[in-house]
């Protein structure tokens, strides 16, 4: 493609966005974009948030050996409310370790969005991709999971950005139906995909399908090396309907790389849980609170979870 028509391509596809998406980024009944000084926990309500942990995170030899049932019960254990769990599993052995601990499941996560994109160039690749969306959807209605994870598309030096909008709102689009069929919905994470890299453009993506079953799943972590976790959530507003916490240091970056950034601890990194916090208040958001977080290497599983565990603890006061 050469530059003449890549901007022709990239006219048309902005003609295509609607145009009050475009030039504002609050949803209707969102709380203003100016910043919101974070109330002290001693003068406000105690937030309602549950504290939910990503299974692909407890990932040590000892945990893969476990069964499904064991790492439910440890997560229990720690106290944890709420487990979010990959697409594609065995549906009874997740009912089964579900119904046994009590732990309840509010996100799933499509297995195949970063393997299978439904931005890739191979119509095969994406039908593959799309599948695994659906898949997503029905797993998600079968644990009662209020949403889906989807990491929309990756852009790469063959996949070009509008290339990568255009072909993944519309194999979006194919799973709708079976979403509103479902009542589930389809959350977009922003990850480091070279995609949607601004609230303002994943705003847009996001109202482009016209939807209530399209929305955003924020992870907190991802956005420090290059913006500010508040500015991210008063834009998108109400349109955030899960959460990761993640933590992220941007001295550890500069030190040495970008993703060793991901290795501090909670509330010991940049994500500035006070004012993420407060955000969140502003915007009206109740839901849950999912950790995804670095774990350290000398922690056993059960000593880990409870330190994480207790670590959303004081975020969740901040």
């Amino acid at each position: 493609m050469n530059r003449r028509t890549f901007l022709r391509s990239t006219a048309a596809l902005g003609a295509t966005l609607p145009l009050a998406s475009r030039l504002t980024a609050q949803a209707p009944g969102a709380a203003p974009a100016a910043a919101t000084p974070a109330v002290p926990a001693a003068a406000r309500a105690p937030r309602s948030h549950r504290k939910g942990f990503m299974l692909g995170t407890l990932n040590s030899e000892t945990a893969k050996k476990l069964p499904l049932l064991e790492k439910f019960r440890l997560l229990r254990e720690a106290g944890f409310a709420g487990v979010e769990v990959p697409s594609a599993l065995d549906q009874r052995e997740v009912l089964a370790a579900r119904d046994a601990t009590g732990l309840e499941i509010p996100s799933v996560v499509i297995s195949t969005h970063w393997a299978r994109p439904l931005s890739d160039a191979n119509p095969s690749v994406r039908a593959v991709g799309l599948e695994g969306l659906r898949q997503g959807l029905r797993d998600a209605n079968v644990y009662g999971a209020k949403s889906v994870l989807l990491v929309p598309a990756v852009v790469t030096k063959e996949v070009g950005y509008a290339e990568a909008y255009q072909r993944s709102t519309a194999e979006i689009s194919k799973a709708l139906p079976l979403a509103e069929s479902l009542g589930v919905t389809i959350a977009i994470e922003n990850v480091w995909n070279r995609f949607l890299l601004s609230p303002l453009e994943a705003v847009a993506y996001v109202d482009s399908f016209k939807s209530p079953l399209v929305r955003w799943h924020f992870d907190v972590g991802n956005v420090v090396t290059q913006a500010w976790p508040e500015q991210w959530i008063r834009t998108l507003g109400s349109r955030i309907v899960q959460v990761h916490v993640k933590e992220f240091s941007r001295k550890l970056r500069d030190q040495k790389g970008p993703f060793v950034g991901f290795q501090v601890d909670l509330l010991e990194g940049d994500s500035d849980w006070p004012e993420t916090m407060a955000a969140f208040d502003a915007v009206g958001y109740t839901g849950w609170i999912i950790a995804e977080q670095w774990r350290p290497p000398d922690l056993t599983d059960a000593s880990w979870l409870a330190h994480l565990s207790g670590k959303l603890d004081q975020i969740n006061a901040s």
